[in-house]
């Protein structure tokens, strides 16, 4: 299925239906139902293929969750261009790296990236492509009604997603219309979402949590959606009480913050909500009961990753078992197995291994990572779990050495490969460390020379990486501990003293 027909009966057979409420520039609350909504987002395609797009193109956006996002992601949709979502938080080494393996058209932020993308790369307004959607641009004087979208099928490539790996190289999971139809459904089904649904986004639209799971399943339910640019606990409370959602998306760290509502509001929010998700990170157990006791709901857990959008997730009606994500969705299967491939009885620990058709295809411009995880139409996610003999999987931990901090993924290795190109730093390792509201963070542990100087070292990274990434603590070491092999023994650096 392609993505527009999935949409098809949202935006053409709801057409005076509400679709949304977002804010405007200036702060203002504005509707758009579905109609409208398709009507602008053709309008916007019109003008993109006029600047000379056309299918299989890359555009890739920079932009804070808004209006022109969803617009763009449904009028690429309907062009068969493919999208490049670039975190906001990236600064110009990590935005340099994707655009230069994408090689995308244009990239569409606003005036003030503009430093931070490299020279020679041409950029896009985002008002520019406002006033489109608008139909104040000239050359969007054409007949929308006359327009003739491309044919795309479920393996037409519709986003190209950039996750990193163990050696800390991004890459780009290439994941098509069927991926992103096939999860929607899954989840549509799995979660109970009907058009009857009030969705409140806050979760960045250039993550698959909220773009492959949070846009698809209110485009593909016809349900009410609120976006809002980002989460805020002060303003989240507001956005629960006056916008009164029955659905909401968060990460562990969104969760922690919540829990610090008065008890008189929570169980208010509590008594209007159907549904509370959690993913991109653990759940801690304590949070799930804390919130249960607070807010009178059980936080549905359910695990995915970029490559593979949704696999697992708890039940709807049954148990929500703390700190398991819970059950296969009906379309994906999952398997656990040991190093050589086997599968291992149940009980055991080993790493997950799933298809379906929420896989994506492999990676953009990477045979060799793909093959490496690919086997036999299996993908090999990296994740270490366990299943428990009715089916329920838990997972142990990483084959990688992953931070997951607050919903994002921190790359260990990215993290060291820099520090070591800075003066004065001969060896340096970083790890996880436990965090009561972001799960984890990292640490930095470093050898250096009599120059090294741990806040100037702290004040060059804090410029060359998004802020999530950035070292919570700094060690400076003697020596890193290694084994004979000279591999270092990051399960140590904890014990080590400066």
């Amino acid at each position: 299925m392609s993505l527009l027909a999935l949409y098809a009966p949202s935006l053409r057979g709801r057409a005076h239906t509400p679709a949304l409420e977002c804010r405007t520039p200036d702060g203002a609350l504005r509707t758009l139902t579905f109609g409208e909504l398709d009507q602008r987002s053709t309008r916007l395609a019109t003008y993109l293929r006029t600047r000379g797009l056309s299918r299989g193109d890359r555009l890739a956006f920079c932009l804070p969750n808004r209006l022109a996002v969803i617009e763009l992601w449904i009028a690429c949709t309907i062009l068969g261009v493919i999208v490049v979502p670039i975190n906001v938080l990236y600064k110009g080494r990590e935005i340099a790296h994707i655009i230069g393996d994408a090689k995308p058209t244009a990239v569409v932020t606003t005036p003030d990236r503009a430093a931070d993308v490299p020279a020679g790369t041409t950029l896009w307004d985002v008002a520019d492509l406002e006033r489109a959607t608008e139909g104040v641009a000239g050359d969007t004087a054409h007949d929308t009604a006359q327009f003739t979208a491309e044919p795309c099928d479920a393996d037409t490539p519709a986003a190209i997603i950039y996750t990193s790996g163990t050696t800390g190289t991004a890459k780009g999971a290439v994941l098509t219309h069927g991926n992103f139809a096939a999860n929607a459904r899954a989840l549509i089904s799995a979660w109970g979402i009907t058009h009857t649904d009030r969705y409140l986004a806050a979760l960045p639209l250039f993550h698959v949590h909220g773009l492959g799971n949070g846009i698809q399943c209110w485009l593909a339910s016809g349900c009410h959606m609120r976006l809002e640019e980002r989460f805020d606990r002060e303003d989240a409370l507001d956005w629960f009480d006056t916008y009164r959602p029955t659905l909401f998306f968060g990460v562990p760290t969104i969760y922690v913050r919540l829990l610090e509502a008065p008890a008189e509001r929570a169980r208010s929010i509590g008594a209007h909500m159907r549904l509370f998700v959690s993913g991109s990170a653990p759940l801690p157990a304590q949070t799930l009961e804390a919130f249960r006791e607070r807010f009178g709901h059980v936080i549905l857990e359910r695990y995915g990753m970029t490559e593979t959008l949704m696999n697992v997730s708890n039940p709807l009606e049954g148990e929500r078992r703390p700190g398991s994500v819970g059950l296969p969705l009906a379309t994906t299967e999952v398997e656990v197995r040991d190093a050589e491939g086997a599968v291992v009885p149940d009980g055991e620990v080993g790493e997950l291994w799933v298809r379906g058709p929420n896989v994506c295809h492999g990676y953009w411009q990477r045979p060799d990572a793909t093959a490496a995880a690919f086997i036999d139409g299996w993908f090999r996610t990296g994740d270490i779990g366990v299943r428990a003999a009715d089916g329920y999987i838990t997972l142990q931990g990483r084959r990688s050495d992953l931070i997951i901090s607050g919903g994002f993924n921190i790359y260990p290795r990215e993290i060291e490969e820099l520090l070591l190109t800075l003066p004065g730093v001969r060896e340096a390792a970083v790890t996880g460390e436990s965090d009561p509201v972001r799960g984890e963070v990292p640490v930095a542990y470093v050898v250096g020379d009599d120059s090294l100087d741990l806040d100037a070292l702290a004040a060059q990274v804090r410029a060359e990486l998004a802020s999530f990434k950035l070292p919570r603590r700094w060690v400076r070491l003697n020596t890193l501990p290694r084994t004979a092999l000279g591999k270092v023994q990051k399960h140590l650096l904890a014990a080590q003293t400066t």
